[in-house]
């Protein structure tokens, strides 16, 4: 990932080349897009059977007619319709920053309860990621936006139910992340099209200062500290242990070879952004059951980690147990011979989410001296403008998306305007701080629940899944049979009328 968390402590900022380093590192939690250090890859992500890959002709631009608006590239989607019965509803996927075939691997509650309402299962590809990138990309930044890709996903399902002749089939949008926002921006700004969103983990208060910039790293350390106060604080004291090695002979010669690198380091602070990305991404995908969503893990990932530090034996430094604990996460399979901690890979062509993190995806951050991590107190809009210059020639517009969307004032809003949106949040989300957390009406229902981590409601159901899962989803579950009931009884009457 390539923007990341402006604000650098004093001390960073003593060392010009290592900070840019740190600065970039910082950024990825900002994105919405952490996976920069990810172990999975396409060979590993295999599709649920019954999907078939289609290509849909799209107009690089919606909202203008100039000669380059009507530009087309292809659009990618996966539809299943192995269950569905004509004139059923529709379940759509709204696809994030990556490709289609991950999402759809990783959310199989679609599939679990399509047969329960015998329903078509549509999973499309953002713009810009996967497959769905236009030609001459450098040219086209400008039409990578989620405006657009609303627009994009109204078209195709326009489409699709016409060439199906299913024109009164409901259509019902989920998403995790940002596509879980996504889900809830298209019910508010298409609602003549989808009849309700689940929006999973969908951190739409994130933006304009909304709620408080530090509720992100204050998670993770809760979560860390939740386990074992022993394990936070020996987190906390690794980054002290760390910095050393700046001041130290050959310091970085004796780092590669304790952080078992493939390749010598050329700055400690990616040592620091490997290790504080482990903790991070665990904490988000703390799932009760083995995933391999963004790394392939064990239940409870945040506890086996906290297992392994406080078990090392006492002879062992802070920095060690730190880096044995990142391990379960970049190594659980214990196949990695050595780190390649200074090049990330990009598996899932996740690239494009710099341009938008630039532009409209504005997150502020910052992370005090009360968590596990190196504190940064404040945003630095200049370092951040400098940064997307600098890449992009754009300066970000951090006010874009509530004037938008919306977020302020969300409850007095949406009481009166919306509809027919489940925001589920689990409290081990690093990101639930920026959700909807509360009933904002009778039909705009939060599900909240004390252990759930990043979208896990949307995973595939599992034998081992615990009861307040399975209560979750028997909720949404219900209130999506409400809604499609709805439905069918007003268009019902609407047929009497006529």
């Amino acid at each position: 990932m390539e923007r990341m968390s402006a604000c650098l402590c004093l001390a960073f900022l003593l060392f010009s080349v290592v900070a840019d380093a740190t600065y970039i590192q910082r950024r990825s939690h900002r994105l919405l897009s952490w996976r920069q250090n990810m172990k999975t890859s396409k060979s590993n992500t295999e599709l649920p059977s019954h999907f078939q890959t289609c290509y849909f002709p799209q107009n690089l631009d919606h909202f203008s007619f100039q000669p380059e608006s009507y530009k087309i590239f292809h659009q990618k989607y996966l539809i299943n319709s192995h269950f569905w019965r004509k004139g059923g509803p529709i379940f759509v996927y709204t696809g994030n920053e990556g490709d289609i075939e991950w999402f759809a691997s990783n959310t199989g509650f679609m599939l679990d309860i399509a047969p329960k309402f015998q329903a078509l299962l549509v999973f499309i590809e953002h713009r810009f990621y996967g497959e769905s990138k236009p030609h001459k990309l450098a040219n086209t930044l400008g039409y990578l936006n989620s405006q657009q890709a609303l627009a994009d996903y109204a078209i195709l399902i326009r489409s699709l139910k016409q060439n199906l002749s299913s024109e009164a089939s409901p259509v019902i949008v989920f998403g995790g992340s940002y596509g879980g926002m996504l889900a809830a921006w298209f019910r508010l700004k298409y609602p003549h099209i989808a009849i309700g969103a689940l929006a999973s983990s969908a951190p739409i208060l994130n933006f304009d200062n909304i709620v408080s910039s530090s509720s992100f790293y204050d998670t993770v350390s809760q979560d860390f500290k939740d386990v074992s106060v022993n394990c936070f604080e020996v987190i906390k004291r690794s980054w002290g242990e760390l910095e050393v090695f700046t001041t130290i002979k050959d310091g970085l010669q004796e780092l590669s070879k304790k952080f078992r690198t493939c390749k010598n380091l050329h700055s400690v602070y990616s040592v620091s952004g490997w290790l504080e990305s482990a903790f991070v991404e665990t904490a988000m995908v703390n799932y009760p059951t083995a995933a391999n969503f963004m790394a392939p893990l064990p239940a409870y990932p945040v506890e086996q980690m906290c297992k392994i530090i406080d078990e090392l034996p006492l002879g062992a430094s802070n920095l060690e147990r730190a880096f044995a604990a990142a391990s379960l996460y970049y190594n659980y399979s214990a196949s990695e011979k050595c780190f390649d901690i200074e090049n990330p890979t990009d598996p899932h062509g996740l690239d494009g989410w710099g341009w938008q993190a630039c532009t409209e995806m504005v997150i502020p951050m910052r992370c005090s001296n009360q968590t596990m991590f190196r504190p940064f107190e404040s945003d630095d809009e200049k370092a951040d403008q400098e940064y997307c210059l600098r890449e992009y020639g754009v300066k970000p517009r951090p006010h874009w998306i509530t004037t938008e969307f919306g977020g302020q004032r969300i409850e007095m809003v949406l009481k009166r305007f919306g509809s027919n949106i489940i925001f589920s949040n689990g409290l081990q989300d690093p990101w639930s701080g920026g959700g909807v957390l509360k009933n904002i009406s009778s039909s705009i229902i939060a599900l909240v629940t004390r252990k759930g981590a990043h979208h896990t409601d949307l995973r595939a159901a599992t034998k081992d899944d615990p009861e307040w899962l399975k209560q979750q989803r028997r909720q949404e579950v219900g209130i999506i049979e409400t809604w499609i009931s709805e439905y069918f009884s007003d268009l019902g009457q609407e047929e009497q009328a006529k």
